[in-house]
């Protein structure tokens, strides 16, 4: 594997925060479709029964920055911190993912612990691949916090309306079903 300049993948990641934090504030995450190559991979485990993936920069503007974003907006995900490989083009960021609505006692909707995404890099300012992780225990303790509270947005309360559902979604799988070869 083909090493990379570690000024180009610096580069690359100052890029990928400065899109982020433009698109946290405008509520849309579509436009960062753009940093992946056209051929890219983009997923994550939902728990011990599903995972997501979009396939191609079409899929994941659609289905993971569209569909996937859709009721999280008023949501920030800061990054921590990262870890760079120059030698292969592999990146780690860690975030967190925070809610702009305040709990009673004063702090942020977020959950406990730490996310992240793991990334590799395809040259030219562009990811060719990415696999987030996050926990899932603690996501859906948040979650339901919330619902107690009444603090969701009328977006996520759709976005959890249709989770529940049952109705399969594009880009949803039983976990080894999936396309197994991108992951």
């Amino acid at each position: 594997m083909a090493g990379f300049e570690r000024a180009e993948l610096d580069e690359m990641v100052r890029r990928w925060v400065v899109e982020n934090q433009r698109c946290e504030e405008k509520g849309d995450w579509k436009p960062l479709a753009e940093m992946y190559t056209v051929d890219a991979t983009y997923g994550w485990n939902y728990g011990p029964k599903q995972e997501f993936m979009a396939v191609g920069r079409e899929e994941i503007r659609d289905l993971a920055l569209g569909q996937e974003m859709a009721g999280l907006e008023g949501w920030t995900y800061p990054y921590q911190e990262f870890v760079v490989d120059d030698r292969s083009g592999t990146v780690i960021g860690f975030w967190k993912q925070i809610n702009e609505g305040i709990r009673p006692d004063g702090r942020h909707y977020s959950p406990e612990g730490i996310g992240g995404s793991w990334f590799r890099y395809g040259g030219d300012f562009q990811w060719s691949w990415q696999r987030d992780f996050f926990d899932f225990g603690n996501v859906s303790a948040l979650f339901l916090d919330m619902i107690t509270d009444r603090a969701l947005s009328p977006g996520m309360q759709k976005r959890i309306e249709r989770s529940v559902s049952g109705d399969p979604l594009p880009g949803w799988y039983r976990v080894g079903e999936s396309p197994a070869s991108l992951w």
